[in-house]
């Protein structure tokens, strides 16, 4: 084969070039801040990032998968790994489970033989060697060297459409392979279609199940050359013809030798039939200019990034920011067509309904801070995600759980939806129907499911009737808060205090004489033996977490907790001692416990809120050390800079709340509570103008707030609201070296 060096186009050369300082200087409005961003931030360790382009919120997410099948590979990509199996259009970032990797597309020459590659058989199925020396990712631009086939794959995308482009030895014959086979990890295919549609166009669709039961991924897919043919493959056996349906299929489409020029590939996604593929493609994408679209993909990047600009000389810290609030923009993803049609949770084909339907609600995690930064940068998106989740509502009986792909995987422990629809009410968030969606909070609170059942009867989820009862109902009892706050705001004075009552049910699982939460048995006994550090994954009365982790897991109601342990000293000191003590949880317990210190767990979502318990309780100066900590020792600007699985934006959520200096610790209602600020100035683009956050007496021993000024006037809180941030102004840390309570 000819082997020649790979050759950026000018274009793409410019988007890997140096930025420049800005330190503390003024900002352009237009600041290329994707200069900022490693993409390959977090796809070490066990971050499991997306690695490959994509726009903010968009369905396309195309980019590599390796063979590999395990927790590290769920995105379809980890640093330690450098094989391809091909390039599909749709991944996941971050998740504890694999799923999608749906049209998976590989440039192949010569003979291949059409199986799955795996550690036992290197020399079989389609995969290649990736020439990591060669691979550039930019926010919406990836490229890479195939060393099997010698073949230059460059790639970038729209919101629904993925374009591709291959360059070919000259002497051999391109072509393209479809392999509906290969998903992500749990996913496998029910039946796939492809068909011949003219000399340059092919179109089909993929049906799988895996960890989302029944998805549903059509496509248009158009070439920038003729083809000579199209071969198909339908389980194992070679099928003439121009179509071919099947439970594993692929389709090699062959073009003529000698070809100098790259094939382009325009891939068009959609939920709900090819003919909107192709409508999407023509709206998105009618063109073949790859070098605008790259830069099409970098501006739409720029304007969501730039709505917060950061100034600081530590270049790491404004990598690691501008990388995070990168990583948050990946979901809720677009999961309607051009015209709004899309695919229900009641499984039907809707046709569009005045908003636009996301899906990929990873709610367990970015209920805490993901969903809470998105109404604070993203507040023009609000409704669109809110009418989803009622229309979800509507179609399955209940708001989302985990959703992905239409369906409800109901992942995880709690209602966590509830937060995000009684965060919405309580901001004042427009374009939906208010009345609707209080009544998906209370329909989807009292349904007697996932032990919903006994909170109802007993009150409290009894630890000898179901797994993970203290999880769940722990969760159960802050979404409970939220429904009584809403109920509070629209009047519902009876529902108020219905679920302000049960949201006090995490007290039945505190045991004043070790001052932990144990597992509470029907008959009133409680969990013994006991042993606080310890952990058995999904097999145990906490979830992903221990005795040490869940005691803290009431941030809708700190005072109750205080009264919980008698008093603040003794609140304070067994706080205190979650960050000093031992470790170690034994053998069994969930590889999702990680970033330790002591028995914090960052690595984890139901600890984020926990450091900001000292705030509340008079003692700031204990969350600025943790906070600094936390940011300085949980997130690098290396491939494993990540303390745990990114979990669909929320690990780096906290860090771009947390930097900034305030976090919403009630999971509802946008009270930001003060921690420490790491930049010397933020400025947030907010509707009415901009919101400045600045700190004054810089310096790494000047680490505790003194006090705080609110647009040139003292300030005795120890939050800032939602609406204050959101009408603008400017909030000025004066920082100091000696601890103090300045409220």
């Amino acid at each position: 084969m000819n082997k020649k060096p790979i050759v950026l186009t000018v274009l793409a050369t410019a988007l890997f070039a140096a930025c420049g300082s800005n330190s503390t200087s003024v900002q352009e409005a237009n600041e290329d801040l994707t200069c900022f961003v490693d993409p390959k931030i977090g796809t070490g360790g066990h971050g499991h990032v997306f690695y490959g382009a994509n726009v903010p919120y968009g369905f396309v997410q195309l980019g590599p998968s390796s063979i590999p099948q395990l927790w590290d590979w769920v995105s379809g990509y980890h640093v330690s790994d450098s094989t391809v199996i091909g390039f599909p259009h749709t991944h996941l970032s971050g998740t504890g489970i694999g799923d999608l990797h749906d049209i998976n597309v590989m440039p192949v020459t010569g003979e291949v033989t059409y199986a799955r590659g795996d550690e036992s058989s290197y020399d079989t199925g389609l995969w290649s060697y990736s020439d990591r020396s060669k691979e550039v990712v930019t926010p919406g631009y990836y490229k890479t060297h195939l060393l099997r086939y010698d073949i230059d794959v460059e790639l970038t995308a729209t919101k629904r459409v993925g374009f591709h482009k291959y360059t070919f030895p000259a002497d051999e014959k391109p072509a393209i392979v479809f392999d509906m086979v290969n998903g992500g990890c749990w996913d496998a295919p029910t039946e796939a279609f492809i068909q011949v549609v003219n000399d340059s166009t092919v179109s089909g669709y993929r049906y799988s199940t895996g960890w989302s039961s029944d998805q549903r991924v059509f496509f248009t897919a158009v070439f920038s050359k003729k083809f000579e043919n199209v071969e198909f493959i339908a389980d194992n056996a070679t099928k003439s013809g121009k179509e071919a349906k099947g439970k594993k299929l692929f389709a090699r489409v062959n073009f003529a030798a000698g070809q100098e020029e790259p094939i382009y590939l325009k891939v068009a996604l959609s939920p709900t039939s090819e003919a909107n593929a192709q409508l999407n493609m023509q709206t998105e994408l009618s063109g073949w200019n790859f070098e605008k679209t790259i830069a099409d993909a970098k501006e739409a990047w720029n304007n969501e990034l730039n709505k917060v600009k950061v100034y600081t000389n530590d270049e790491a810290s404004k990598r690691i920011f501008y990388t995070s609030l990168y990583h948050t923009m990946f979901a809720p993803s677009v999961f309607c067509d051009v015209n709004g049609d899309y695919y229900g949770a009641d499984h039907n084909m809707h046709k569009g309904e005045g908003f636009v339907n996301y899906t990929t609600f990873s709610l367990w995690d970015t209920y805490r801070a993901a969903q809470p930064l998105m109404t604070l940068l993203h507040p023009e998106k609000m409704s669109d995600i809110i009418n989803t989740m009622i229309h979800i509502y509507q179609q399955q009986g209940k708001l989302p759980v985990w959703h992905l792909m239409g369906c409800e995987t109901d992942c995880m422990v709690g209602n966590p939806g509830v937060p995000v629809v009684a965060d919405a009410i309580l901001k004042g968030i427009k374009g939906f129907d208010m009345e609707e969606a209080y009544k998906a909070l209370k329909e989807s609170s009292m349904l007697p499911e996932r032990g919903m059942e006994h909170r109802i009867k007993y009150g409290f989820i009894p630890a000898d009737l179901m797994k993970e009862a203290i999880a769940y109902d722990m969760e159960y009892a802050i979404a409970d808060w939220c429904v009584a706050q809403a109920a509070l705001k629209l009047n519902k004075q009876d529902d108020y205090k219905y679920f302000l009552e049960r949201s006090k049910s995490y007290k039945n699982y505190f045991d004043p004489t070790t001052g932990f939460m144990r597992g509470k048995m029907l008959n009133g006994s409680i969990r013994t033996p006991f042993d606080p550090c310890a952990s058995t994954h999904r097999d145990d009365d906490y979830c992903e977490g221990n005795a040490w982790q869940y005691t803290w897991l009431v941030p809708h109601d700190v005072e109750g907790l205080v009264g919980c342990f008698g008093s603040k000293e003794a609140f304070v000191n067994k706080l205190d001692s979650l960050f000093i003590v031992d470790s170690h949880m034994g053998d069994s317990s969930s590889p999702d416990i990680s970033g330790l210190i002591g028995q914090y767990a960052h690595g984890n979502e139901p600890g984020h809120h926990t450091t900001y318990f000292y705030t509340l309780v008079g003692q700031p100066w204990k969350t600025a050390e943790r906070v600094n900590e936390i940011l300085h020792t949980m997130y690098t600007d290396k491939p494993d800079g990540l303390s745990g699985n990114e979990d669909v934006g929320q690990m780096s959520a906290w860090y771009v709340l947390s930097s900034m200096g305030f976090y919403q610790v009630e999971p509802a209602g946008g009270k930001f509570v003060f921690g420490y600020p790491l930049f010397d100035k933020v400025e947030i683009n907010v509707p009415e103008g901009k919101f400045t956050i600045e700190k004054e007496n810089k310096g790494k021993e000047n680490k505790y707030i003194q006090h705080v000024i609110l647009n040139g006037q003292d300030y005795k809180k120890a939050w800032i609201d939602y609406a204050d941030i959101m009408k603008g102004g400017n909030l000025k840390f004066v920082m100091g070296d000696q601890p103090v309570a300045w409220f």
